[in-house]
């Protein structure tokens, strides 16, 4: 079998000499022209604890492809850190570089033609963009997680990178001194990993783990273990496995072992990120995935892992009872996975759990399926005349099941942050976000900030939050996101004003505002879309490109309808759907149609 199947055309075509005189002028023999090639992409850079260790951990990687006869060819792509930009204006590039880290790995691999790829990867964006890319590209590839940070410690505390946001609150309201603030600060993050709970960086690890684009013991192994190093070393020989097989992320990427990482990502507890990520990722792979197939899983699948930020455990702490093999190996033992996809160890899922010891009770991170923390999924996706087209909730349990409360309203999340301050929300208000959604903030931002706030100001469990930006996986409250259509678009979140009545009911899955058809048909007339400043570069591409939350938030689906405009610019008028100029398009979905509508479809569809 061909190995080199793609880099052949620049090793052995004798009608491309300069190829082949730059790469001996980079270092390659002439024997290494006749060997696969295999790009290592590292998403490190030093500014931040998640990567700063990762293009070390891709060194490890490149000695291990060397010592299978492969050729491992190093190159960079960016990560924007979501703790440091959380909270401010940075935070609307960390959605749409998850865009870009796909475009710029399946740029290079493509122009380059490697024969399989490896992408050493460790904070929220860098693992959907890089398994987006690799799907894309449907060559032998896998990930390389960069693992999971250690807890911090103060003053007997555990911290996390979440208890910094918490700790601004804490200190808003004089519950802690400037000293015992910094200290928060000063110790939170002792090196090098991602964010230690189930936020958004281990949630996807998980994900990827389950979904069979990565070998075991990947998402759970602490960044600074030996394990992580020797995972490293051992990438070599599963590409090389991976090139013998011809086994392509797309083989591996089914609709099954989809269903699968969504079991894992409701019974961990894991973020509401990924509900984007693995819509974007499946689309990639030709898998259709929509919001109701979370719903269906959620109804199904119970929450069984105490981990953070809702529980009280640390992904280290997973890590010491078996990591999520043995999270993999109790749900398949439980019938709640299905073990026969495959994987990038060339063996089904089950096959790699095989050896691998079930959780029982001696310990206590996850929870027999008799007991669990919550009967259902956390994740509920809801619908109503504020989301036609969807929103997604993060419910655990302990912040009940229904609220309702008048509105305060704010149009971004500088704004609710100076409310914050200004102690202007009050128990038993549905605090609302607006314009922070994918094309209003621009970038879709997390709410991270104001959550953390609201709970450290001893309001997290006595307000809701409803929002058409997103959260982080930090995030924990009664908190709705995704609400769709965004307010920029024209959605109903747009025509909400303070003191409105706003009933979320995670039971019965609706989100409401009490008031008439008529009155909403009247503010609507009187509704004018906010001017956003006049972007360039990415975030004006972006704008223009990216779909709806419902879909994903993806920018490459390439269809258009009518006159160019996709289904993504679709605005909802309380009644129909209409194109942003306002034709009419016909009756909004039902709620069985909800969700079933793609990027881009032809509007006749979309009408009926």
């Amino acid at each position: 079998m061909t190995l080199n199947k793609y880099s052949q055309l620049y090793t052995q075509d004798d009608s491309l000499p300069a190829a082949q005189a730059m790469l001996i002028g980079a270092g390659l023999s002439e024997a290494d022209l006749r060997k696969p090639f295999v790009g290592i992409c590292s998403t490190g850079f030093e500014g931040n604890t998640c990567n700063m260790h990762l293009d070390g951990l891709a060194a490890e990687v490149k000695r291990g492809v060397q010592a299978q006869g492969l050729v491992g060819l190093r190159f960079n792509t960016i990560g924007v850190s979501d703790g440091i930009t959380n909270g401010n204006d940075g935070m609307r590039f960390s959605l749409v570089s998850r865009e870009i880290i796909a475009d710029s790995i399946e740029a290079m691999a493509g122009a380059h033609r490697y024969d399989a790829l490896a992408c050493v990867v460790g904070c929220d964006k860098n693992m959907p963009g890089a398994l987006m890319a690799l799907a894309r590209l449907n060559r032998p590839g896998l990930i390389v997680y960069g693992g999971t940070i250690r807890g911090g410690e103060y003053q007997g505390r555990q911290l996390n990178i979440v208890s910094c946001f918490e700790a601004y609150g804490q200190k808003v309201n004089g519950q802690i001194s400037e000293e015992e603030y910094r200290g928060i600060i000063r110790n939170a993050c002792p090196g090098p990993g991602a964010c230690g709970g189930m936020y958004t960086a281990n949630t996807m690890a998980a994900a990827i783990e389950a979904l069979g684009m990565s070998v075991p013991f990947s998402s759970s192994a602490p960044a600074e273990s030996a394990a992580k190093t020797q995972e490293c070393l051992d990438a070599g020989r599963y590409l090389r496995r991976l090139l013998e097989l011809d086994l392509k992320p797309r083989d591996i990427l089914t609709r099954a072992a989809f269903e699968n990482a969504l079991v894992v990502v409701t019974a961990l507890g894991g973020s509401t990120n990924a509900v984007l990520h693995l819509i974007a990722i499946a689309d990639a792979a030709g898998v259709r995935l929509t919001m109701e197939d979370f719903q269906a899983v959620s109804n199904r699948v119970p929450v069984l892992a105490d981990l953070k930020p809702s529980g009280k455990y640390l992904m280290e702490d997973l890590s010491r009872v078996g990591g999520v093999p043995a999270v993999l190996r109790t749900l398949l033992d439980y019938g709640l996975l299905d073990g026969s996809p495959l994987t990038v160890t060339g063996q089904t899922l089950a096959d790699n759990l095989a050896t691998v010891r079930p959780l029982g009770p001696e310990q206590d991170v996850l929870r027999a399926l008799d007991r669990p923390l919550k009967p259902d999924g956390h994740i509920q996706v809801l619908y109503g005349n504020l989301a036609p087209r969807g929103a997604v909730a993060k419910i655990s349990g302990q912040e009940g099941l229904r609220f309702t409360g008048p509105a305060i309203v704010f149009d971004s999340e500088a704004a609710v942050n100076e409310g914050i301050a200004a102690r202007q929300i009050q128990a038993g208000q549905v605090v609302v976000i607006r314009y922070v959604g994918p094309k209003g903030g621009p970038g879709m931002p997390e709410m991270l900030k104001p959550t953390a706030a609201l709970m450290g100001a001893g309001l997290g469990d006595k307000v809701a939050l409803i929002t058409d930006g997103r959260f982080s996986g930090g995030t924990h409250g009664f908190v709705v996101g995704h609400v769709c259509p965004e307010a920029y678009d024209g959605g109903p979140l747009a025509l909400v004003e303070n003191g409105d009545r706003i009933v979320l009911d995670a039971e019965r899955n609706t989100i409401d505002v009490d008031i008439s058809a008529e009155e909403l048909a009247a503010r609507r007339a009187r509704w004018q879309r906010p001017p956003l400043p006049t972007y360039r570069g990415v975030l004006g591409k972006y704008i223009r490109a990216v779909s709806d939350a419902s879909h994903g938030c993806i920018t490459d689906s390439g269809e258009t309808g009518v006159a160019g405009e996709t289904v993504a610019e679709l605005m909802y008028n309380g009644s129909s759907l209409v194109w942003p100029h306002g034709t009419p398009l016909g009756p909004a979905p039902s709620p069985s149609e909800r969700g079933s509508r793609g990027v881009g479809e032809e509007v006749v569809r979309v009408g009926g």
